[in-house]
């Protein structure tokens, strides 16, 4: 990197905020190793045409101190790389008034804070940065445990159909003890009447023969 543009990050490293002017997308985003991942920065209130920087902030950075990876001119169509950067693995160009930042075949280490930057009046102006999380794996997100749910027996119910149940018992068992009282009756009474009928029929025969 050069060394005027060190100067300048060292006099205004007070001015390390998000502004409205610069909106970059995505707030955070997570992807595989070897995989690739792509950040976005539009100039709201600010030049198009003005040079756009990229910087990192690795993950776990004691210092905190900010990596100058590439600087874009888009009105040149010309990239400048920092110091030690593949230039195969950042890609940087513009759309529309977007400015696009493509890393591929990420690592590990790739992991961290990235920032896109404009050198403004009099102070340097910042995206709010875009979060990188590079994985082997992908998280899976943990499935719901199922809850047993425990079914009170009803005894309430149970003892209602028992209820009702020996109600119907008692009122068929009453019907069937009346039944046999008729015909008990009945049967007396028919035996009455045949006794009757016997005796008139032997005083009958008696009277015949005398």
């Amino acid at each position: 990197m050069q060394p005027w543009l060190w100067l300048v990050f060292s006099v205004k490293l007070a001015v390390l905020w998000s502004s409205s002017a610069l909106v970059q997308t995505p707030d955070s985003k997570t992807v595989l190793t070897n995989q690739m991942a792509e950040i976005s920065c539009e100039a709201n209130t600010l030049p198009r045409t003005s040079l756009i920087y990229w910087l990192r902030q690795r993950r776990g950075s004691k210092d905190k101190r900010f990596e100058f990876l590439v600087s874009w001119n888009p009105s040149k169509g010309i990239a400048v790389y920092g110091e030690g950067v593949k230039k195969e693995h950042i890609i940087v160009f513009t759309h529309l008034s977007r400015s696009i930042l493509n890393l591929t075949r990420l690592k590990l280490e790739d992991s961290g804070t990235y920032f896109c930057m404009m050198i403004g009046s009099p102070q340097l102006i910042f995206g709010k940065g875009t979060k990188l999380t590079v994985v082997d794996v992908l998280p899976t997100s943990a499935q719901p445990t199922k809850t047993t749910v425990i079914r009170k027996k009803q005894c309430r119910s149970l003892q209602l159909n028992v209820q009702k149940g020996t109600t119907c018992g008692l009122v068929t068992l009453s019907l069937l003890v009346a039944s046999i009282l008729v015909l008990l009756v009945s049967l007396s009474v028919a035996v009455h009447f045949h006794c009757l009928r016997r005796k008139a029929r032997i005083r009958f025969m008696k009277q015949f023969h005398k």
